[in-house]
């Protein structure tokens, strides 16, 4: 900031005396050599302007050769006005001495051809978008008319370049009077406005010729009858509906029946394919490159949109929305056909394309893979039979062939021509088009055009398509469809043997667009017929089998998806209504009896001993000695007191909370099972998610709250004789439960092995325990007893042990020693019992306000906001094509649909055609014909 400070304080000292201008803005306004002009004492560097009421103040206080008076202390304010500026600029000009009229007169010769070529393409530019900017350009056009002139009033003989005139007379062509009325781009005849009551008649009418008239390329100069217009907007309208049919058919799955005409394009690689569907749509969108980059076939369809000023593409198949940028869609064309592997190199899955534009004709294209003469080392020797084949695929009847060749080439070579010639011997529906006429002869390239050698019906058309260059090309959105237009009449009307009214040639991109729509009108017209008897036939089948496989039930995604919804919230409001409270306690107490039923084996049950020594501690009591034990022994007062500080000290918040929200994701899985949505993966997920979201959310506040309240439950616990009586019963309850377990899995050992092994082997490890065979030891094989055998008999022992124990403490549970309290710590299973029943009871409360009622509220409206709500249209319709039947069922009514759709177009467009060629008298004239007396 201080080096621009210091800069600017230094200019303002070195001219102090002039007006302080910005030289910027006189540079951007004039850029010319006669911006600066050297005088003999001194050189003048301001290029800015005063306003124009000061400069005709000061004009008789100049001297001779003097170009501008300094005013000391006079505030120099620039205008914005281009009223005010360009005037005061022309007034500069003509106070340029005469000694230095040489030097002003070769710059703007060079200022004039650099800008006029500039001007030339950006007027081309405007004029093709007029219809967005008509209204600016109205008012761009009353400011230039009046500058100009008061700058002839007020400077006479003034000579004004060529470009300044272009620009200064800019939308005079477009048919827009002063007032803005009338045309749009290409229209022609005056700029007078009519009556009021007629303005939006002739408003409609001339926007609708305009886009018309865009569309066929007919540019600036729009010199069509009423007769030709008629024929053309007619011819727009039929082709229009044909490819909303061909688009509803492709919806439905093109059979050959279904199949309506497209214009297929066919040529050798670097022929010039791409480079005549870029001219027609006017912007390169189509993939380049040095290797082979078209690989699959390009269903191009092409959309008048004469109401949007906007132009964009769409992938239809892709989803990817409007794109507006063509370079994006040339970039996604070509990651496309690159997915095509290499070795594989073509492939005859079709890339749909849609481009929307106000100044594309209603075409439906097909671009092929260029034909090869020669594999390449990289690629597949049987590349050039792929390739044909492919092609002969989609040139077959009834598609209009597009046989690119290039004008270098002789046509006796022509492999477009020859292919053609396979499936169209006479020639009837191939178009020829010869590119690169600038690169031959004019007199040789009227006869190409003229060959009677390889003849064909509909002609051949000669172009030069070469986009401008990037010099002029403002932006890669811009389109150059005029620009080549212009491009091909400067070479074209050159040379007579092309412009001569009797040279018997068609050239030009503006006449191969029209004869393309023609051509394909005319080929739609006459499979009108056919067509909608095939789309009858199709409905007719499609009827039936709706009406037999489904009795004409209709469904759709968003009604299946309700109903599926509907029956799993009736299923879930069920299950709330079944698991409660009750049911978690349950849950729970069987997990704390689980716990209980592992300290008492741990701490009072299992033997300490081994195999190797008979008694290894000599602390250690058995449990055959608690029922005598003293009541003050201090050894089962530890035992007891340590296995319930180890129950109370579990972790019993985060268990409890742990068990319940298992239980309740396991019964939303069983849920899921049960309902429609088991055949919906995506369903399915969107159930977990939102069973774990919430569970996830409520886990650990529960928790907490849970451990907190049985806090007082770890330092003291009091019993009453209810609470014993019910845990007595419940203990042995346990007991018995574990008992049958045990036995259970010792009768199923002695299945597996037999019961003679297994009491063989489980002596012999009695016997090692009571420490006979001392010598053998764990890991050797003795009396054939294999290391899994003997594992098998160790099971058995501890098995046979453990339903020994059980059964004495059932019957120490029985017996009037374990009638009360007071003899706790003869019965530790009780008593355990009691503290696990009191857990329990507390866990309890807190789990179903904070975890299961949350739960039951929260559920419903998280699976609307999954499932329900926030579902796209695509979603929907993935979901309910999940489930194969449903899938059927709703493509099957689609389909139906569909066909009815293009059938009452298909009638609707046939009824059109009936009433044009049907003879009309009116005023005593008669009109036939398709357009009404043109053909």
């Amino acid at each position: 900031m201080s080096a621009r400070l210091l800069s600017s304080a230094a200019v303002s000292a070195a001219f102090s005396r002039r007006p302080q201008l910005h030289a910027t803005t006189g540079r951007r306004l004039l850029s010319s050599p006669i911006s600066s002009v050297s005088t003999g004492r001194a050189s003048s560097t301001s290029a800015g302007l005063l306003r124009v009421s000061y400069a005709l103040r000061s004009r008789a206080f100049l001297r001779a050769g003097q170009l501008s008076r300094s005013h000391s202390g006079a505030a120099a304010v620039r205008s914005l006005s281009f009223s005010r500026a360009i005037p005061k600029l022309v007034l500069k000009f003509a106070r340029v001495p005469a000694a230095f009229g040489g030097a002003m007169v070769a710059g703007l010769a060079y200022v004039q051809y650099q800008a006029q070529q500039a001007g030339t393409y950006a007027i081309g530019v405007f004029n093709s978008a007029g219809e967005v900017v008509g209204s600016a350009v109205a008012g761009a056009k009353k400011t230039a008319g009046d500058l100009y002139g008061g700058v002839s009033e007020g400077i006479n003989g003034l000579e004004v370049p060529e470009w300044m005139q272009d620009l200064l007379t800019f939308g005079g062509s477009g048919g827009e009077g002063d007032e803005g009325a009338g045309g749009g781009a290409g229209g022609g005849g005056g700029g007078k406005k009519g009556p009021e009551d007629e303005g939006d008649n002739r408003t409609y009418a001339a926007g609708a010729a305009a886009a018309t008239a865009v569309a066929f390329g007919y540019g600036d100069g729009d010199a069509r009858s009423e007769q030709q217009s008629a024929k053309d907007d007619q011819m727009m309208v039929l082709t229009k509906k044909m490819i909303e049919i061909r688009s509803i058919l492709q919806k439905v799955g093109q059979t050959a029946a279904l199949q309506l005409p497209s214009i297929v394009v066919i040529g050798s690689q670097s022929s010039g394919k791409s480079s005549v569907l870029e001219a027609i749509v006017g912007h390169e969108f189509l993939p380049k490159g040095s290797n082979m980059v078209t690989r699959r076939p390009i269903e191009l369809t092409l959309i008048n949109t004469p109401d949007s000023p906007s132009e964009y593409g769409e992938f239809p198949a892709l989803g990817l929305g409007r794109i507006t940028d063509f370079a994006q869609i040339q970039k996604t064309l070509t990651d496309l056909n690159l997915a095509v592997p290499e070795a594989d190199c073509v492939s005859d899955d079709p890339i749909q394309l849609n481009i929307y534009s106000p100044t594309v004709p209603d075409l439906s294209l097909i671009d092929l893979p260029g034909y090869i003469q020669i594999s390449a080392l990289d690629q597949p020797e049987e590349l050039k039979a792929k390739i044909a084949a492919l092609c002969d695929k989609y040139i077959q009847p009834p598609n209009v062939i597009l046989a690119i060749s290039a004008a270098d080439v002789d046509l006796a070579n022509s492999t477009a021509l020859r292919a053609s010639r396979r499936v169209d011997p006479r020639g009837e529906r191939t178009i020829g088009v010869i590119t690169k006429m600038d690169l031959v002869d004019p007199g040789r390239g009227n006869a190409i055009l003229k060959d009677r050698n390889y003849p064909l019906r509909l002609g051949y058309v000669g172009v030069v398509c070469r986009a401008p260059s990037a010099k002029f090309s403002f932006g890669r959105n811009v389109n150059i469809t005029n620009a080549i237009s212009k491009n091909e009449n400067t070479f074209f009307g050159a040379h007579p043997e092309f412009a001569a009214p009797d040279s018997g040639v068609t050239v030009g991109t503006t006449n191969l667009r029209k004869k393309l729509m023609f051509v394909l009108e005319q080929t739609m017209a006459q499979s009108l017929q056919a067509t909608s008897d095939a789309i009858h036939q199709e409905l007719e089948e499609a009827t039936y089998e709706f009406k037999v496989q489904y009795n004409d039930r209709p469904l759709t995604a968003e009604t299946y998806l309700a109903e599926s919804l509907d029956k799993f919230k009736h299923s879930f409001k069920d299950f709330t209504e079944h698991f409660g409270r009750p049911q978690v306690r349950q849950l729970l107490k069987h997990e704390l009896d689980q716990k209980v039923l592992d300290f008492l084996a741990s701490r009072y049950w299992n033997k300490p001993l081994s195999e190797d020594k008979p008694w290894d501690r000599q602390d250690e009591r058995p449990i055959s000695e608690l029922p005598n034990a003293d009541p003050e022994n201090l050894y089962w007062h530890r035992r007891l007191d340590a296995s319930t500080s180890a129950l109370t000290k579990l972790g019993v918040g985060r268990l409890a909370t742990n068990v319940v929200a298992n239980a309740l994701q396991q019964h939303m899985d069983r849920l899921i099972s049960e309902s429609t949505f088991r055949a919906h993966p995506f369903a399915k997920q969107a159930i977990q998610e939102a069973t774990n979201a919430i569970l996830n959310e409520r886990f650990y506040s529960t928790s907490d709250q849970v451990e907190n309240c049985i806090k007082p439950y770890k330092f003291e616990i009091e019993v009453d004789d209810r609470e014993w009586a019910q845990s007595r019963e419940n203990s042995q309850n346990s007991l018995k439960e574990e008992l049958k377990a045990c036995e259970e899995a010792l009768k199923n050992l002695k299945s597996n092995i037999g019961t003679k092994k297994l009491v063989q082997v489980m002596s012999f490890v009695d016997k090692l325990r009571q420490g006979e065979h001392a010598d053998m030891k764990e890991g050797t094989e003795a009396f054939g007893f294999s290391q899994p055998l003997l594992q098998k008999g160790r099971e058995g022992v501890f098995l046979r042990d453990r339903a020994e124990i059980l059964k004495m403490r059932l019957y120490a549970l029985k017996s009037k020693q374990c009638a009360t309290s007071a003899n706790k710590y003869h019965c530790p299973e009780i008593f355990l019992d009691v503290v696990a029943e009191k857990l329990t009871s507390t866990a309890v409360l807190f789990l179903n306000v904070e975890l299961l009622s949350e739960f039951y509220y929260n559920f419903p409206r998280e699976l609307d906001n999954r499932l329900g709500r926030h579902l796209s249209q695509q979603q929907v319709e993935s979901f309910a094509k999940e489930d194969p039947k449903i899938r059927k069922h709703i493509e099957l009514q689609q389909r139906k649909e569909l066909l009815e759709l293009a059938l009452e177009k298909m009638e609707s467009l046939m009824a059109l055609e009936k009433s044009k060629k049907a003879p009309v008298v009116g005023e005593g004239s008669v009109r036939t014909g398709r357009w009404g007396g043109i053909f």
